[in-house]
């Protein structure tokens, strides 16, 4: 196994803050590639931030002729956090049993990579310069990965959470076109995009707490990078709850329809897609008192800022206590947040496909994993150790006697689908792609199986009400 760490793909981006990427000065000497690059600066306590953050890493079987599938993997936090230096997301393991050639990218985040400030009157590009370095990376890929014994004819793109989002607005981003030919998203959706109004008054939210009036905007290129970070702690101005939000801009430049709204993106339909989702995704997002709620108190938590869509918390309750008479007030507030928040897009993504005549593999993960805390279910970012195959890497909440062998037919279903488009192999049953009106899903745990429109009451429950995606 050979292991390339802190591999630059991009110049240093702080003399270019706002502004698209460019390729890094060549060089001559040989390059040492044995420390993972810096990732962006965030909040956090991400270790090794810096705006010279444009690396990648490469795990590879060899350097030889032979032309291996390519997982390149977009790390998620939100578009806010987060590198691709993570033990989970380590690609020895993956790499080495299933011969493919593994990557992981960081690239520029939170307001450094999708502040934008172009209706101001400068730095055009800057609400999408985070998806920029993303394809900056994949033309690297493109370009150069043959020499570390991969295909660039046969590259996969996958991610988890916000990394899932950033490959769906890819899938729908021209520059992106062609870089890429399968995709993968876990638990990370991307149905809309910021619209340019609702960017640019975020925007005009995070100058104002800068002391900077619209007609000054181009100084925030030159201020310390911990006081543009302090200056976004900021509320939304747009979302009636949470904290500041970045993200991919409709800017009629790099972006000019939303990823997958009013319909699927007609240049990636003739790339194959997998969407998965795991069953308990906010279980990832809530203390440990929720399981001691009662009845009586389930309304009040079930707020617009858990639902995320504007629904009333009575019928629903009503609904899923109907549904299942035996989930206790914490199982259904987990029930109902996941399904009203994630996985809604997740469908909508398939039906989007399924219509366009581009079915996605859709899986459901619903083996358990165990919290911190103690409890059990299929929490947001469960599948990642699966997905990789580190279970026994540190921070891994994939453990037990079953996690082994999870690994194996889940990686095996990824590393399938690098390779052929289609993540059927030897330790699944068939797996069917996802068509209208049968919905089928692989349900993923220690007996995997098919499953037509898995939870379709809670479904056609959601389904009445509109969609737009959390900070779009």
């Amino acid at each position: 196994m050979l292991i390339f760490k802190g591999v630059r793909y991009g110049a240093d981006t702080g003399p270019r803050r706002f502004r698209p990427p460019v390729r890094p000065t060549p060089w001559t000497r040989p390059l040492d590639a044995f420390a993972h690059g810096a990732a962006s600066p965030q909040p956090g306590s991400e270790p090794n931030q810096s705006e010279d953050c444009l690396f990648l890493n490469v795990w590879t079987p060899g350097l030889d002729d032979r032309r291996r599938p390519v997982m390149v993997y977009v790390h998620g936090g939100a578009y806010a956090t987060g590198s691709g230096s993570s033990p989970l997301t380590d690609g020895a393991r993956l790499a080495r049993r299933r011969d493919v050639v593994v990557v992981t990218v960081n690239h520029r985040l939170n307001l450094f990579g999708y502040a934008s400030l172009g209706r101001f009157g400068v730095f055009p590009d800057s609400g999408n310069v985070g998806q920029l370095d993303l394809i900056l990376a994949l033309q690297w890929v493109r370009d150069s990965i043959a020499a570390f014994g991969g295909d660039p004819a046969c590259v996969m793109v996958f991610g988890q959470s916000g990394g899932g989002a950033k490959i769906a607005a890819l899938m729908a981003t021209p520059a992106a076109s062609g870089l890429f030919h399968r995709a993968a998203t876990m638990s990370g959706q991307q149905v809309t995009a910021s619209g340019p109004i609702n960017a640019m008054t975020r925007a005009r939210a995070w100058l104002d707490a800068l002391d900077l009036p619209p007609e000054r905007a181009d100084e925030a290129a030159r201020l310390p990078v911990d006081r543009l970070l302090k200056a976004a702690e900021i509320r939304d101005p747009v979302l009636p709850y949470g904290g500041l939000y970045f993200g991919p801009v409709v800017d009629g430049r790099t972006l000019d329809r939303h990823p997958f709204y009013p319909d699927a993106p007609a240049q990636s339909a003739g790339v194959p897609m997998m969407i998965g989702n795991t069953r308990e995704e906010t279980l990832a997002f809530t203390g440990a008192d929720v399981a001691t709620l009662g009845w009586d108190d389930l309304p009040g938590r079930m707020t617009l800022a858990q639902m995320r869509v504007d629904i009333a918390p009575e019928p629903v309750i009503a609904e899923y206590r109907r549904l299942y008479p035996d989930y206790s007030p914490g199982q259904v507030f987990i029930a109902a947040t996941t399904a009203a928040r994630s996985w809604r897009a997740a469908i909508i993504e398939a039906e989007l496909r399924a219509e366009q005549g581009s079915p996605a593999f859709v899986y459901q993960l619903d083996w358990p994993s165990t919290l911190a805390d103690g409890r059990r279910g299929a929490p947001h970012g469960s599948d990642i150790p699966l997905a990789f195959d580190t279970v026994a890497a540190a921070g891994s909440r994939a453990v037990g006697p079953t996690a082994q062998a999870m690994a194996d037919r889940i990686s095996g279903a990824f590393a399938a689908f690098a390779a052929t488009g289609d993540p059927n192999h030897d330790g699944l049953p068939a797996w069917a792609p996802y068509t209208l009106p049968r919905r089928q899903t692989m349900l993923l745990d220690n007996a995997c199986r098919m499953q037509d429109d898995p939870r379709g009451a809670e479904r056609r429950l959601f389904a009445r009400v509109p969609y737009v995606q959390p900070g779009t």
